[in-house]
C-alpha cells in the first residue's frame, strides 16, 4: 500500500506521480482510497466487475449493497441514468456536490450489475472534489466509489482513517487532508412519480423541497434485507464501543461527545469528551462527526454518551448517522438515554 500527499488544488493535478499512479490502478482493476468533499471513497472502475468486486471484499460488504457511481460532470451521469425534469433541476442546483440521485438506469448503460446490485436503478453523483472529478475524467470510468471504511464502521474523512481500517486490502491512498463536509451524499431517489429521500446527507432536506417544489418522501426504502441505497442498514458507522444518544448525564469513565460547550458536571467525570461544534454550528458538527467518534473509541471507554443534536438542517444527516452507530447490533433499535 502505497500513500500518496496530493494537493488538490493543483491545476497540474494529472502531472503528479501520485496521481498518474492511482489512474494506472484503477485502470488495471484495483482500487484507490480517494479524497472527496464528503468522505474518503474507496474506489473502482463501476464497469468492472472483478474491480468492483474487490471493493466488496476490502470492506467486507454485503454484496445486496448497492453503490455509488461518480463521475466528472453530468453530461457523463446522464448517459447511465434516465433524468426527468426534477433530477435535472436538482443536479443543476447541487453539482457538482453532495448529492446522490437515483434514477431508473439507462439502457446501454455500462456499470455493472455487481454496483446496481441488480436493481434497475443507478445511483448517480457528480462530487465537488478536484481529485474524484479528475481521476473519472483521467480513466474514462464512472467510479464507484463507497466509503473506504470496513463496512458498518466509521466513516473515514483523512487518509490516516483509512490506512488504519483497510490497510493493504487498498494499493494506493490519495491524500488531500481532511474532508470538507464530513457526512455522506445526501440519496434522493426518483424513479417514480414520488421524490424520496432515502439518506440525508451534506444537502439538508428543506434546501433539495426549495428545488423541487414540494415535500421529499421518507426517509424509506429498507432497512433489512435488502437496502435500496448505501448506507442504509441498521447499524451502520459502528465504533467498537457503545453508543447511547440524547444523554443528558453520563457515568463516570464514560466517554461524552457534545453539541455545543461540555458542562462543567460532565467534564469532571468523562473518560474522554469532545464537542461537535462549540458554538452549536451544524455544519461544523457534521464536518467533525466521524473523527469525534474515532478518537473517543480510541480512548477505550466502553460507551461513548452523545448529547441531544437538533434534529434540523444537517441535524437530520448526523442524527440519522448517529442512530445507525447506536443500533444494536441484534438490530433491536438505537440505546438512548
Amino acid at each position: 500500500m502505497t500513500i500518496w500527499r496530493i494537493d488538490a488544488k493543483l491545476a497540474e493535478l494529472s502531472e503528479t506521480e501520485g496521481f498518474r499512479h492511482a489512474c494506472s490502478t484503477i485502470v488495471a482493476g484495483d482500487l484507490v482510497a480517494v479524497p472527496t468533499e464528503t468522505v474518503y471513497g474507496l474506489a473502482a472502475d463501476a464497469t468492472n466487475p472483478l474491480a468492483c468486486a474487490k471493493i466488496y471484499s476490502a470492506k467486507g460488504r454485503p454484496s445486496f449493497n448497492p453503490l455509488i457511481s461518480h463521475f466528472s460532470n453530468t453530461t457523463d451521469a446522464r448517459i447511465h441514468g434516465l433524468f426527468d425534469a426534477r433530477a435535472e433541476a436538482l443536479a443543476e442546483a447541487f453539482w457538482p456536490g453532495p448529492l446522490t440521485l437515483v434514477l431508473p438506469r439507462r439502457e446501454g448503460s455500462t456499470i455493472c450489475d455487481l454496483v446496481t446490485a441488480g436493481l434497475d436503478s443507478v445511483a448517480l453523483r457528480v462530487p465537488d472534489s478536484p481529485v474524484m472529478q479528475a481521476l473519472s475524467q483521467a480513466t474514462g470510468r464512472p467510479l464507484a466509489a463507497p466509503s473506504a471504511n470496513r463496512s458498518g464502521r466509521i466513516s473515514p474523512t483523512t487518509a490516516k482513517a483509512v490506512d488504519e481500517d483497510l490497510g493493504d486490502a487498498v494499493p494506493v491512498i490519495l491524500d488531500a487532508g481532511p474532508t470538507r463536509v464530513g457526512v455522506e451524499s445526501t440519496i434522493i431517489a426518483l424513479i417514480d412519480k414520488e421524490a424520496r429521500l432515502l439518506r440525508p446527507g451534506g444537502i439538508a432536506r428543506e434546501e433539495a423541497e426549495r428545488v423541487l417544489g414540494g415535500p421529499l418522501c421518507g426517509p424509506t426504502g429498507s432497512r433489512g434485507d435488502a437496502p435500496a441505497a448505501p448506507g442504509m442498514l441498521l447499524s451502520h458507522y459502528a465504533p467498537r464501543a457503545k453508543v447511547r444518544l440524547d444523554a443528558h448525564s453520563i457515568t463516570p469513565g464514560e466517554a461524552y461527545l457534545g453539541f455545543g460547550p461540555v458542562p462543567e458536571a460532565i467534564c469532571e467525570i468523562a473518560g474522554a469528551r469532545l464537542s461537535l461544534s462549540e458554538t452549536g454550528d451544524l455544519a461544523e458538527a457534521a464536518a467533525h462527526l466521524f473523527s469525534h467518534l474515532r478518537a473517543l473509541d480510541a480512548s477505550g471507554a466502553p460507551s461513548i454518551a452523545v448529547a441531544p443534536i437538533p434534529n434540523t438542517g444537517l441535524g437530520e444527516a448526523i442524527n440519522d448517522r448517529l442512530s445507525r452507530a447506536a443500533a444494536d447490533r441484534t438490530g433491536a433499535g438505537a440505546r438512548t438515554d
